[in-house]
């Protein structure tokens, strides 16, 4: 062990012993600080001796961070520690904002490429597209890099200089541009998607939502919309504050949006409407999904209290959870959960259990005997247990096992870069759709490739398999089983045209956004989807519309 790494962890436990000490001295006469300061006592010692004495040299930043990390573990997975390093990664989440040339990439085909050039930004301005793979920046070669490598590389301070070189079908392309302040949109579209039913896609809660949605709907109405559909689905949530000045566009001043409730009385708080209302009566449908949550979900559930729109999807994440961040030393923060959401009526948006969920993370089955019945405004049953139930159910659809394995390997990516070299005229976002003759290019395109992919049934037998093999039975079953992988062994040209629909419409998105970037994409997906469909039927239905949000 070299003489600084020595000193370096002196100077580590010292440092952690003084903390411990001078923040604990005061709680010396309360049993249960005493218990606290007892075990950390114990944990310092421990510590020192490990130190000391394993056999190998112990990484003192690694082993306290696990310990961090394990007992934080123990509470919510939203209470973190946020080293120094991670910070800025934090805020960028937070506040939507960082240094960069604003763009998106990912890997594809052991390649770091762009996926989204940021309208306005420098990457756009500079002319660099989708589909460009990035191979070196700043004179550091990037060929094998991880996206998450190449990402800290393009981020910088706004204002300074960074060249990037690309591979663009085959040419090399430099690119000599200046980092800037990179603000990520709130509501990357909205337009009118049918008559005069506008829609405005919300996708998360940073720094100026409120007045992205406000300026949405202000522009919406000048253009003739009458009805408005408002698209929270997959949003993870952000700022309270926003939630409930979006809130405010839809009901009136001074109502109640969220309640507040924690350990210590200065979280308990209840946060009104301030302002004016922009429209209080204008119809509205809310989209919802199982990845909307937090102020999201703040949003849903304050505009079905007040009966203010139809929720429309499925029932959302169930994160119901305030946090804030605390420092606590050396430039590095926790991320604490201090208080729980309440929703105008009453309920608790979050889960009951935050470890058993569903695959996608949203909530599981809530036992009813678990479950509170609440009133809406005009006197509607609405139920706690964690996330904000739907006043219109839609199936959710999940891709198939083919069209899964197309997007993840990049098979729709490269072809609809491909597309758009060969094609340089723009298709309308809105309408563009995959010709027959288009399908059938795509489909000779990756015949032959090696997808590798199991449809359903081929999934079950395996797991039916695994069980098997552990009883006496499998044997004598062994050729049965044998025969039955062979009669449902997919077939990848069948598969093809069995879930085309499906492989169509991601395709045509992904191709529209090669010629008009994150709005097209958008614009494009709309149409053939199952909730703005249903939205859209319902919104057209002033019946319909005004039976979902009376009392039955």
């Amino acid at each position: 062990m070299s003489l600084l790494n020595m000193k370096r962890k002196k100077i580590f436990l010292v440092g952690l012993l003084s903390v411990i000490v001078l923040g604990l001295s005061a709680f010396y006469t309360s049993d249960k600080y005493f218990e606290i300061t007892r075990n950390l006592d114990i944990f310092v010692s421990l510590f020192k001796e490990v130190n000391a004495f394993y056999v190998d040299d112990i990484d003192p930043e690694k082993s306290i961070r696990t310990s961090i990390d394990a007992m934080l573990g123990t509470l919510d997975p939203y209470t973190v520690y946020i080293p120094e390093e991670d910070f800025a990664d934090y805020l960028t989440m937070t506040t939507g904002e960082y240094g960069g040339i604003g763009a998106l990439i990912t890997e594809i085909d052991g390649k770091v490429v762009i996926t989204m050039p940021n309208e306005g930004f420098p990457a756009h301005k500079a002319g660099i597209k989708i589909g460009d793979h990035i191979t070196n920046i700043n004179g550091t070669n990037t060929i094998g890099k991880s996206s998450t490598e190449v990402s800290k590389l393009l981020k910088g301070t706004s204002g300074t200089d960074i060249t990037i070189k690309v591979n663009r079908q085959g040419e090399e392309i430099e690119f000599n541009l200046k980092r800037a302040k990179i603000i990520i949109d709130n509501v990357p579209y909205y337009g009118i998607v049918n008559d005069s039913i506008g829609y405005i896609k919300l996708n998360e809660f940073t720094t100026n939502a409120a007045k992205e949605v406000k300026n949405a709907l202000l522009s919406l109405k000048k253009d003739g919309a009458k009805k408005i559909i408002l698209d929270v689905r997959g949003n993870p949530g952000g700022i309270l504050q926003e939630a409930v000045a979006i809130c405010n566009l839809f009901i009136p001043k001074n109502k109640s949006v969220v309640e507040t409730k924690g350990k210590t009385p200065n979280w308990n708080k209840i946060y009104r409407t301030s302002n004016k209302s922009i429209d209080k009566n204008i119809p509205l449908a809310v989209l919802t999904s199982s990845r909307s949550a937090s102020a999201a979900e703040i949003v849903a559930g304050t505009l079905q209290d007040y009966d203010r729109g139809v929720l429309v999807g499925t029932k959302t994440f169930g994160k119901g959870l305030v946090q804030t961040t605390r420092p606590v030393g050396y430039n590095s923060k926790v991320k604490i959960t201090v208080a729980k959401y309440y929703t105008p009526s009453g309920r608790c948006i979050q889960a009951i259990d935050y470890a058993h969920r569903n695959l996608d993370g949203s909530v599981g089955k809530i036992p009813d005997s678990l479950i509170v019945a609440f009133k809406t405004e005009n006197g509607r049953t609405v139920y706690d247990g964690g996330g904000i139930t739907p006043d219109v159910k839609v199936t959710a659809e999940y891709f198939s096992p083919i069209a899964i394995e197309l997007m993840r390997e990049g098979y729709v990516f490269n072809y609809a870069t491909k597309y758009y070299y060969e094609h340089p005229e723009a298709p309308d976002m809105h309408s563009f759709e995959i010709s027959d003759e288009v399908y059938a290019d795509f489909s000779k395109w990756i015949n032959g490739s090696e997808l590798e992919y199991d449809n359903e049934l081929e999934q079950a037998i395996v797991e039916f398999e695994e069980k098997l093999v552990e009883t006496s039975q499998f044997e004598s079953l062994k050729l049965t089983l044998e025969e039955l992988k062979s009669e449902v062994i997919h077939n990848q040209a069948e598969d093809l045209i069995k879930f085309q629909d499906e492989i169509r419409d991601v395709l045509a998105a992904q191709i529209v956004s090669r010629y008009s970037l994150a709005k097209g994409e958008i614009a494009n997906s709309l149409k053939n989807d199952p909730d703005v469909l249903k939205a859209i039927e319902i919104l057209n239905s002033p019946e319909e519309y005004k039976a979902l949000l009376s009392s039955k």
